[in-house]
């Protein structure tokens, strides 16, 4: 029978397991970021809570399905929940690569995309078939849509590579559009 109290307890573990889960996704940009100190903290947080969880699991695993049955949702919804935070709160950058079989149009994707307030880097290449207009530019997670949405308005048949920004210095980059930003070269 479930009573209350039951209910209860299985809320408390579903609640500090969403918690456990998200501060695991945040410690793992901080350390991916070499956020030493944050990374630690988070750590030990995320340490105690999980310490507290599984304390109330094991206690009684094979008699309280319901307990169990809060870990492991509270496993996925967690999972989500610093999946959301991740996006929404911590800015994260990649460098986004276009590459256009044709000098021209890859020209006019840096000038839109120079337009739409990015940074852009072009120069020349040799591809398989002959020369090929190469673009680089350090933006934000949250703009690698408006970056191949302008692309493809362009050119639908250019090549976009788009990998994490480990470290960037200097540049420009448009959530920063300061003096000094707007003086840099990217």
């Amino acid at each position: 029978m479930i009573t209350p109290e039951a209910l209860l307890g299985a809320g408390l573990i579903f609640v500090l397991r969403v918690l456990n889960y998200a501060v695991s996704t945040v410690r793992t940009v901080a350390i991916a970021r070499g956020r030493r100190l944050i990374s630690s903290v988070l750590a030990f947080v995320e340490a105690f809570l999980f310490a507290v969880v599984i304390a109330s699991i094991v206690q009684d695993i094979t008699g309280n399905l319901l307990n169990l049955l809060a870990y492991c949702f509270g496993a996925a919804a967690g999972g989500w929940v610093g999946m959301v935070i991740e996006a929404r709160f911590i800015t994260g950058y990649v460098t986004a690569t276009v590459i256009a079989h044709d000098k021209p149009r890859g020209h006019d994707i840096a000038i839109a995309l120079r337009g739409a307030g990015f940074g852009v880097t072009e120069t020349m290449g040799e591809g398989l078939s002959g020369p090929v207009a190469m673009l680089r530019s350090v933006i934000s997670k949250r703009e690698v849509r408006q970056v191949l949405d302008i692309t493809r308005a362009i050119d639908p048949q250019a090549f976009v590579a788009v990998e994490e920004a480990h470290a960037i210095h200097r540049g420009w980059l448009k959530e920063r559009d300061t003096p000094r930003a707007r003086n840099a070269d990217a």
